[in-house]
């Protein structure tokens, strides 16, 4: 539920964010937790603010090419370049939207970084986190991969025991297998559209 307010980062210094996947995910979390509270737009749901502070925070530390094309699976690679760049956007804009509601209720929540080891040659790892808050504490963990420029960045969530990827993965498996590649771009545009109206 916390997408958004659990993919972002701290300060300005991407050498230091970058350096290890728990200082990538702590800063994430820090500044979007921050940036949440104090900002009255997002405290009151204003959409394209949201949006802003994504693209910003972000997306510039994850991956969210990798984690369009694990939700799609075996398909991706039947789509064309153009169709897998409206997948992307169209995608990654539902996931904004799915989630903007969890920025506008930050209030006095925080988040616990869980114990995390990992060697130096993994190239993907798990950081566990729990967001603190009134209620019993929200399990929120976070899939990492080391990039070819040796930089950290975030492709999968998992929010009470539920992975983001595999959560799609069947849904745009039922779309693809009645109607191509075509209707599912078709299903996130509607998707998209009646989110829009919602807000």
């Amino acid at each position: 539920m916390l997408f958004c307010a659990c993919l972002i980062p701290l300060k300005p210094f991407a050498q230091t964010i970058d350096s290890t996947p728990d200082g990538l995910v702590q800063a994430i979390v820090n500044d979007v937790l921050t940036t949440a509270k104090t900002d009255k737009d997002i405290q009151s749901g204003n959409l394209n603010k949201i949006i802003a502070l994504v693209d910003q925070k972000i997306v510039p530390y994850s991956d969210l090419a990798r984690t369009t094309q694990l939700a799609m699976g075996r398909h991706w690679s039947k789509a064309t370049p153009e169709q897998q760049k409206l997948i992307i956007a169209e995608f990654k804009l539902l996931l904004i939207r799915t989630y903007a509601g969890a920025l506008s209720q930050v209030k006095d929540q925080s988040v616990q970084l869980r114990p995390f080891r990992m060697n130096p040659d993994d190239t993907e790892v798990v950081v566990r986190t729990q967001v603190m808050g009134k209620g019993d504490p929200v399990q929120l963990d976070y899939r990492l991969e080391k990039t070819a420029n040796n930089v950290w960045r975030v492709y999968d969530l998992n929010v009470l025991g539920a992975w983001l990827v595999e959560a799609y993965k069947g849904q745009f498996n039922n779309q693809i297998s009645q109607s191509g590649i075509d209707g599912l771009i078709t299903f996130l545009q509607e998707r998209n559209k009646a989110l829009s109206k919602a807000k």
